[in-house]
């Protein structure tokens, strides 16, 4: 199948990716000398600072910009979003077995409202550090709903001790039997959108489940600065559309 111009992939994936807001990876993103560098940073992190206190990592361990603006990512994020490339967030999932906690049905976009003035074209890469399955917990969405629900859909409370989150989408409000579950190999990665709803099952398994989250977005969109500290926005590739002032990487 025909390559898009500047990029990973296909026309169809491309077309796959607006039509059902997802797009799962199966081909290796990077080589095995990087991917087990990145694990063996997950690992160290996860050592300091325990399951569930693992946002923004890049922030506190510079060594992941190598991996959040490398060629191998940004060229399955441009065919999506377009040249023009922000970073705009990452962050190491992280569900140890036999009680890791399940994600509720959510939207990126939900808590995002008013921190970008324009929530449509924000991709998420999820790279599995670890082999990932329905056994234990691995993400699932519910395609379609980065169109149907525009990205802000009604949400009710669920039980804190239970979830990583407090509040769900609110349930009757789409259906849930359409569920797609990402099941990926460690190194493999999807991708979604950030108006689509998804979650995760709890892990019960014994088996740990976790990712990490990059997180990017077109620059013709306009971030507010002050509602993402402390996490500093970059310019990953192209331009900075909006003329927002975005810093690039010198490390």
């Amino acid at each position: 199948m025909p390559q898009t111009a500047r990029g990973r992939l296909t026309s169809q994936q491309v077309s796959d990716y607006h039509a059902h807001g997802y797009l799962l990876c199966h081909d290796q993103v990077f080589g095995p000398d990087r991917l087990a560098r990145l694990q063996a940073i997950f690992e160290e992190n996860l050592a300091l600072y325990g399951h569930y206190d693992l946002d923004i990592m890049h922030a506190r361990d510079p060594r992941l910009m190598e991996f959040l603006l490398a060629d191998e990512v940004l060229d399955l994020v441009e065919p999506v979003i377009g040249p023009d490339i922000g970073l705009w967030s990452s962050h190491f999932i992280s569900k140890p077995p036999e009680g890791g906690k399940a994600t509720p049905w959510h939207e990126d976009s939900a808590y995002w409202q008013g921190t970008i003035d324009d929530c449509a074209g924000i991709c998420t890469v999820w790279l599995a550090i670890d082999d990932t399955d329905r056994e234990n917990g691995c993400m699932k969405v519910i395609p379609g709903t980065h169109r149907d629900g525009g990205g802000y859909s009604t949400y009710q409370p669920v039980d804190a001790s239970r979830n990583i989150f407090g509040t769900e989408v609110t349930p009757g409000t789409f259906d849930e039997s359409q569920a797609v579950y990402f099941e990926l190999r460690a190194g493999e990665c999807s991708l979604h959108e950030a108006r689509i709803i998804h979650g995760a099952d709890a892990n019960t398994s014994g088996r740990r489940r976790a990712g990490y989250t990059m997180r990017y977005f077109p620059t013709t969109s306009r971030v507010n600065p002050e509602r993402t500290q402390p996490n500093r926005i970059w310019q990953a590739r192209g331009r900075d559309a909006a003329g927002q002032g975005l810093a690039r990487w010198e490390g």
